[in-house]
């Protein structure tokens, strides 16, 4: 089988390296603690893989020891990859402290991964005003006020037209307000070359899912009914649907790890499929996704 992991270089300078669904534990959960820990899903067949490979194991040598990178082929270890609800590779995610907290999919050039690892070290390239920006909009917005964070989101996204995070960011503060036609009007402002961003795609989850969002008397005859019978997983479904359509993503993922608690995999996986779409549909840095992930990795790995 053809072997597109590392050279000599990258495993003596102890950066990188190979791991499987049994040592992805140690690996990776418990080495994020001591610093953060990029994972790259990859195969053999995938051309994309063999483009992203040395990219990001070159910019991962450079930070020189401050990030790692753990490289899992999904051929001979799927279930992690599996259980983190990997549906195309290259698909890389970001570890730090014992829990997935960012993640992209595709082969992303040179400069975007630097912005990436920048990103979860704190921000210390070029682009550090840009990302400080961003975490400020970003910590508006998780706080509630959509306002403030748009007029941060759009002088970014002024200053810069091509980038995603703050396109994604104010689209998401027009979501907020319910104004879903205008949150779309945003995202075609990032150009067709654009649209399969997983961060894009994600906001779009969210608007299709505001179209089908339950009345305040249907959301409240759910709540009773799950109130009333709550052993019956298949209401507590219904009711994360209805809560995630409202836009209330804790309360949703709360009723779905109160199932998957229950049971793993319920109905052939239906409640960790509906919370991966959750996390989609929310965004990485929504608060229900970093707990969510949290959670729902001590479920996985516990």
């Amino acid at each position: 089988m053809e072997n597109i992991s590392l050279g000599a270089a990258g495993g003596a300078a102890g950066n990188i390296k190979d791991a499987t669904d049994q040592s992805f534990m140690a690996d990776v959960v418990e080495a994020s603690k001591e610093a953060p820990v990029l994972v790259d899903f990859w195969a053999p067949w995938c051309g994309p893989c063999k483009s992203l490979t040395p990219v990001l194991e070159k910019v991962v040598n450079d930070q020189q020891g401050k990030v790692k990178l753990v490289k899992v082929n999904i051929d001979e270890n799927p279930g992690i990859a599996g259980q983190l609800g990997v549906r195309s590779i290259p698909a890389v995610f970001a570890f730090d402290k014992g829990r997935p907290v960012d993640a992209f999919q595709g082969a992303l050039p040179e400069s975007q991964l630097r912005e990436f690892i920048a990103k979860i070290l704190g921000g210390t390239d070029q682009g550090q005003q840009i990302q400080e920006a961003l975490a400020k909009a970003d910590e508006l917005l998780q706080s509630g006020d959509a306002a403030q964070a748009a007029q941060i989101y759009g002088a970014v996204a002024e200053a810069d037209p091509e980038n995603v995070p703050a396109i994604v960011g104010l689209a998401r503060c027009y979501l907020a307000n319910g104004d879903a036609d205008r949150a779309a009007q945003i995202l075609d402002m990032a150009g067709p070359d654009k649209q399969s961003d997983p961060a894009i795609k994600g906001v779009r989850s969210a608007i299709e899912l505001m179209a089908d969002a339950p009345k305040d008397d249907e959301l409240d005859q759910l709540i009773d009914k799950v109130t009333a019978d709550r052993g019956n997983h298949a209401l507590r479904l219904e009711l994360a649907e209805a809560l995630m359509a409202r836009g209330k993503n804790k309360e949703a993922a709360d009723h779905l790890l109160k199932i998957l608690a229950d049971d793993l995999d319920w109905e052939e996986g239906k409640a960790k499929a509906k919370l991966l779409e959750l996390f989609e549909a929310a965004g990485p840095k929504d608060p229900a996704t970093i707990e969510g992930r949290r959670r729902l990795s001590s479920l996985m790995f516990a």
